[in-house]
This record gives structure tokens, C-alpha cells and sequence, in this order.
């Protein structure tokens, strides 16, 4: 089979470089060449087979047109080296690089788009450029929606892997801890979290919020937790490669997302068997996997209340917790890696 060749622009923490790192470890495995070709950095935050090539065209050009045409040289040249490989782009800047340095040469390309398609701030240059691609691949049908017909015809939804290396689901009494996984942005709305948990806390104050993840807002999260009082009770933990070992024994874990795509540690946390409330984000990533009071509790975004009334829920209901974990644990199996795998190499056409 030909070789696999993933664009991304680095492997630093995140949900989507996760998902790649899963599907690139599962092809090798199957004994399908398969490599990561990052545009803008050389990090791995998490553990390839050694049989994943990784190649990196350069650092983060910061808006430099001479680094941008040096990456453009730099995959040009290695696309020729690796003539009928299959281009899986996870980038949505990187599909319009792509196009440009195969200009003239033969080659097939499948676009993972990764978020809400709304909140795209290039969107001429996406829909543009993702005419050039053989196949599109999306989170849900909300999302296949969102874009032009000519590219709703070449568009399938293929939801995330599971990571086959989560924890089994805990048996025992769970500690009293709330958590969640992202990165410090705003799209992931903290504040409101923190907010919530501050008014939850008084309530159930033996509960502390432990946040996993790095990024820009991490100073004012501080600053917020500090002027709430809640040192010692809101944690922030940084960015964690072994996340899920940490959190697998949680009484629950949230989602305060503004939209997402598909959270992966969401994904996780349900087939960790982790009670789970999420925003009802758009384009339907929390409600595709989530049946509300079934395996897990969705609430409307940037409802700070809602999210509170839910945490109580939880906490004060331990048959509905219990029943919520043993029903959301049954997605490890629908969200295989071998079946998401599977999906992939036929939206490719590879199968």
C-alpha cells in the first residue's frame, strides 16, 4: 500500500496531533509506510512507533513570506521523493501549502477538518483550496453542512479514535475531584468553569477543579482563581502526556468548550467511564457522542449556572453517576482506532 504522509503544522499537545499520533501508530502496525510532516515546528508530544517517519519543512514563519517559501521548497522536494504517497491534511493552512508545492505533480489528498467550520477565520482560502482535495473528511453532519455543495459532495463525517491504552473503568469510590483537558484559550472557556465551580464548591466543598492543559489565558486564570478565593481548590496543572492516568478515578470530568470539533478528552473520559457534562458546542460534537442523562449531561454554552446545576447533579446523585459511567464506557468499542482507521483509508480511497 502506498505510503501515508499526515500534514500538521507541529506534534505539540493537542487533540488533534493525538489523533494523528494514534493513526499513524495503528498504519505502521498494520504495515502501511507511514510518516508526520510538520510545517511549522519538529515537537512530539506523544509517543510514535519507531517505524513513524517525522520530517519537519521548518520552525513558525511568523508571517515571513521567505521561511513560508522555504517550507513550500522543502515539501515540494519531498513529495517528489515520495511520488504516489496519500496526503492526509490536518491543516487547514496546510492544505493551501500542500496544493502549492504538488503543483504539476500527480498526487491524492484527504482534508481532516478538525473544528467548528464557522469559526474559520480564512474561510475563501479554506473552501478554496479544499477544492483541490480528493476527499473531506468531517466531525458530524452539522459540520459537512456548514460548507459549499462542491465540497459537501466530496465530504464524509468520521468520528475520533479512542486511545486502546485509557485505563479501564474504575470500580470504587471515586475521589472527589472535577477535571478537564484543553488548551488555556478562550474557545475553551475556563472562566466560565471557574466561575461555576465557584459557586458549586460552596455547596459540595470537599470537590477541587483540576485543570490539565497550557496555553496564553494560564496568567489569567490565576488572577481569576485568586479574586474567587479558590487557591487550593483550583488547580492548574499544565500540559500531561499521561493525562488519563491521572484523571481516570475523577467523580467527573467537564467540557466548558465555546465549539469544538470533537473533543478527544471528552472521548476519552466516556470510555473511561468518567461522568461527564459538556457544552452542547455547535455543530454537534458533544451530542453526537452524549445522550443527555443517558451516558452523560449536556448544557448550553457559556451557561455558567447550567454547568453548576449539572456538577450538583452529579455529585448528589450517585445511581445516576453510576449508571451515566457503565453506558458511556461503551464507546471505547464503537471508537475503535482500527475502526476510525478503517473509515480514514476508505474516505481515501485506499480500500
Amino acid at each position: 500500500m502506498n505510503k501515508i504522509v499526515f500534514v500538521v503544522p507541529d506534534m505539540a499537545g493537542g487533540g488533534t496531533e493525538r489523533v494523528i499520533s494514534l493513526l499513524a501508530n495503528e498504519y505502521v502496525q498494520r504495515g502501511i509506510p507511514t510518516a508526520i510532516l510538520s510545517f511549522a515546528g519538529n515537537q512530539q508530544a506523544y509517543k510514535l512507533d519507531d517505524r513513524v517517519e517525522t520530517v519537519s519543512a521548518g520552525a513558525a514563519s511568523g508571517g515571513n513570506p521567505l521561511v513560508r517559501l522555504k517550507r513550500i521548497a522543502f515539501m515540494r522536494k519531498y513529495f517528489k521523493e515520495n511520488k504516489n504517497c496519500n496526503i492526509f491534511s490536518f491543516s487547514t493552512i496546510g492544505t493551501g501549502f500542500i496544493v502549492i508545492s504538488t503543483l504539476f505533480m500527480k498526487r491524492k489528498m484527504l482534508v481532516s477538518e478538525r473544528t467548528d467550520p464557522k469559526s474559520c477565520d480564512h474561510k475563501l482560502y479554506r473552501d478554496f483550496f479544499y477544492t483541490f482535495a480528493d476527499a473531506l473528511v468531517c466531525q458530524t453532519k452539522d459540520s459537512v453542512e456548514c460548507f459549499p455543495k462542491i465540497l459537501q459532495k466530496k465530504a464524509c463525517v468520521i468520528g475520533n479514535p479512542v486511545d486502546p491504552t485509557i485505563p479501564q473503568v474504575y470500580c470504587g469510590e471515586r475521589k472527589h475531584k472535577i477535571v478537564t483537558a484543553g488548551r488555556l484559550e478562550p474557545v475553551k472557556n475556563h472562566a466560565m468553569l471557574i466561575e461555576a465551580f465557584g459557586e458549586f464548591v460552596k455547596e459540595f466543598p470537599d470537590y477541587t477543579l483540576d485543570i490539565y492543559g497550557k496555553g496564553s489565558l494560564e496568567e489569567n486564570m490565576q488572577i481569576q482563581i485568586a479574586e474567587k478565593e479558590l487557591e487550593g481548590k483550583v488547580i492548574l496543572h499544565g500540559f500531561s502526556a499521561n493525562v488519563k492516568e491521572e484523571i481516570y478515578d475523577s467523580s467527573m470530568f467537564v467540557l466548558s468548550s465555546n465549539y469544538e470539533g470533537i473533543s478527544n478528552s471528552m472521548i476519552e473520559a466516556l470510555a473511561m467511564g468518567i461522568p461527564v457534562i459538556a457544552t452542547d458546542c455547535p455543530i454537534g460534537g458533544s451530542r453526537t457522542y452524549i445522550e443527555n442523562e443517558v451516558n452523560g449531561l449536556l448544557v448550553p454554552t457559556g451557561d455558567d449556572q447550567a454547568m453548576t446545576a449539572a456538577m450538583k447533579k452529579i455529585a448528589a446523585d450517585s445511581e445516576l453517576s453510576e449508571k451515566m459511567s457503565k453506558k458511556a464506557s461503551e464507546i471505547r468499542e464503537m471508537s475503535s482506532v482500527e475502526k476510525i482507521a478503517d473509515q480514514m483509508l476508505v474516505a481515501a480511497g485506499m480500500r
